[in-house]
């Protein structure tokens, strides 16, 4: 999923993706939802090990949108919907597809300095990917369909690679899982109220919103976990099923109840 399935479905939502600058807000809105809950996790695990401090910091921010929510409400979004959740999706990426596993190591005293910060960042071929094809995209380049259509097969099977499930989980440890959990869903009705009743967007693009920060867990966090601290990575797959199981209930009475 990391190296094969996640970047060719990054490449294939980008193959129609079009630009609108009048909505580059959203990009910004989606990178400052993660960089909140990124300081959030920080301040939870700031007095624990090393561990779970980095457990927290990875964990608490990250949309799964390009695993998920893009393909479980394509149907309900329309064109301008899909445009919005990518638009969401660029902000979102850059802390969930390696940005907050770059920032774990500094934050524990683990980083040696900035340039190993950057590294560990570029390290992340989602990451990579996602930056290339942005780029690409602000300046009005596409990569030719005969790539598109050959990559398109593999990045299909990417939303059922992402579906995490792990039950094996120690009591103890539980109080982790609800933490991550409880932040996630009380910051994402606060998040969806705000962009709701509070943003002078048009009506589709705040519904479209209110939905996407109600995402699960991103499916990279437990990948990322493992390598930071691989005891905690059961925990992380844990509280990455359990949102999966949440938010398909949230979002499905959200886009009914919308009629989006």
């Amino acid at each position: 999923m990391m190296n094969f399935t996640l970047p060719a479905a990054v490449i294939t939502g980008f193959a129609s993706f079009q630009v609108d600058h009048s909505l580059l807000i959203l990009v910004a809105f989606g990178l400052g939802c993660n960089l909140l809950l990124l300081g959030v996790g920080y301040m939870i695990g700031c007095r624990r090990p090393e561990g779970l401090k980095a457990y927290y910091m990875i964990n608490s921010p990250g949309y799964n949108i390009g695993c998920f929510t893009r393909p479980y409400v394509q149907s309900f979004l329309g064109p301008v919907g899909i445009v919005a959740t990518c638009l969401f999706d660029a902000g979102n990426s850059v802390i969930c597809t390696g940005g907050s596993f770059a920032a774990a190591p500094a934050a524990t005293g683990r980083s040696s300095g900035w340039l190993n910060i950057i590294k560990r960042l570029f390290s992340s071929v989602p990451f990579d990917v996602y930056v290339f094809l942005m780029i690409a995209a602000l300046m009005g380049w596409h990569l030719p369909p005969q790539i598109t259509l050959v990559v398109s097969t593999l990045g299909n099977a990417n939303p059922f690679v992402g579906m995490l499930l792990e039950i094996n989980i120690e009591r103890s440890q539980l109080k982790h899982v609800l933490t991550i959990l409880l932040l996630r869903y009380g910051s994402a009705a606060a998040f969806a109220c705000l962009f709701y009743f509070f943003t002078p967007l048009p009506l589709k693009i705040r519904q479209v919103l209110a939905v996407v920060v109600f995402a699960p867990l991103s499916s990279l966090s437990p990948i990322f976990t493992s390598r930071f601290s691989g005891n905690l990575s059961v925990v992380a797959s844990f509280a990455n099923s359990a949102s999966i199981m949440i938010s398909i209930v949230i979002m499905t009475v959200l886009l009914t109840s919308m009629q989006l």
